[in-house]
């Protein structure tokens, strides 16, 4: 694994050649077919992706990975490289698990929930590993991380641009105004797919943590001024 540690525009870390290569492969061939049922889809004017949380749809080798991400041991290893300590696994995988995109597939730039709905536990680090081999940049599906503008409490200005490398894993904290997405979408071939797995930690409540049950997202460049887009924000972060 090769690390890196950055400190801007908020707490991230990149890990290239996350997984033994062969266990990569193997992992991006198990992810179901585009068009089977058992993919929860959202398409609205914010996000357009389909994913799976359920274990039962994980086959071997995606089952046991999600295992030994929540174990002890590699907890311990991202207390060592994050020096966040006491984080805890959601082992329901909560908004985590499989997720997928097609042609036309983006998310707005937003800002994840900051309290579990269920656990009662602050949101603390994402951990999400690519899986799509050969993508082309220019297809798009790079993650942005945006400043953030005290001012309006929306994302300011793009300041880093992530590639979507195969076997890339990005840890960030997700407690610093961490805005993120990739919000122009996707200009990949039909039968293409944006692959990636998602796990996130959480800790206890720090003193001070703004009550976010819901992800709140921002309006992409050609969506700004649109009052229905504005109300739909609202509601999706109810």
């Amino acid at each position: 694994m090769i690390i890196n540690n950055f400190k801007y525009p908020f707490n991230y870390w990149i890990i290239d050649n996350f997984f033994e290569p062969e266990l990569a492969n193997q992992l991006s061939e198990e992810f179901l077919e585009y068009n089977n049922p058992n993919w929860f889809n959202y398409n609205n004017p914010l996000e357009n992706k389909k994913t799976i949380n359920n274990y039962y749809f994980f086959p071997s080798a995606t089952y046991k990975v999600f295992f030994r991400l929540s174990s002890n041991a590699f907890v311990n290893y991202l207390n060592e490289v994050t020096e966040i300590k006491n984080l805890i696994p959601d082992l329901g995988l909560h908004g985590a698990g499989w997720h997928i995109h097609e042609k036309g597939g983006k998310v707005n730039i937003h800002l994840d929930y900051s309290v579990h709905p269920k656990l009662g536990l602050q949101r603390k680090l994402n951990l999400i590993i690519y899986l799509t081999k050969n993508w082309n940049p220019s297809w798009g599906g790079s993650l942005e991380f945006w400043n953030h503008d005290p001012d309006t409490n929306k994302p300011l200005e793009k300041a880093v641009t992530i590639e979507n490398i195969f076997n890339r894993a990005i840890l960030f904290d997700t407690t610093q105004n961490s805005w993120h997405g990739f919000p122009t979408p996707l200009n990949c071939p039909e039968g293409v797919y944006r692959k990636s797995i998602a796990m996130y930690y959480l800790t206890y409540n720090e003193e001070f943590v703004e009550q976010r049950s819901r992800a709140l997202y921002a309006p992409s460049e050609d969506q700004k001024g649109n009052e229905e887009i504005e109300r739909f924000i609202i509601e999706r972060s109810k």
